[in-house]
């Protein structure tokens, strides 16, 4: 069930970016498409918060990697052990807040601010993410390859 979910999370994350993408150029272009699909944005943003929370206190690679480490020193000077108990999560949250936040101004069409925290969101999100190229913490492109 772990695999699956986390091959579900990493899914997750394309949809993010795809509808990040497009509710950052329906903010700049002030689209009123913006509604739907901020809420389309929200709702995968929270799925994959709850898949990921799951992950983070059921797995390996979050809450049980600071429960038996000697000290969260020792967790916070280890890199991979750091960006996956603390950065990663952090990070997300942080991303998802913003996203909900946004929604609020994207529902009501309040363009400039929608897209400063889409913008804000996005940054966080590409900077968390376990990409494919990143040492010691890489995920593949996709669920099921590499």
């Amino acid at each position: 069930m772990y695999q699956g979910l986390l091959h579900l999370h990493n899914s997750f994350r394309w949809i993010i970016l795809i509808l990040l993408l497009i509710v950052l150029v329906q903010a700049f272009m002030k689209k009123e498409g913006i509604r739907q699909n901020s809420l389309r944005l929200l709702i995968a943003a929270h799925l994959t918060l709850l898949i990921g929370l799951y992950q983070y206190f059921a797995g390996e690679l979050g809450f049980n990697l600071i429960s038996t480490a000697s000290s969260f020193g020792d967790v916070m000077k280890n890199s991979v052990a750091r960006f996956w108990a603390v950065e990663h999560i952090s990070a997300m949250i942080v991303a998802i807040i913003l996203i909900t936040i946004a929604r609020r101004s994207a529902k009501n069409l309040v363009y400039k601010k929608a897209a400063i925290l889409y913008f804000i969101a996005l940054v966080l999100i590409l900077a968390a993410v376990p990409w494919p190229f990143r040492e010691g913490i890489a995920r593949p492109w996709f669920p099921g390859m590499g």
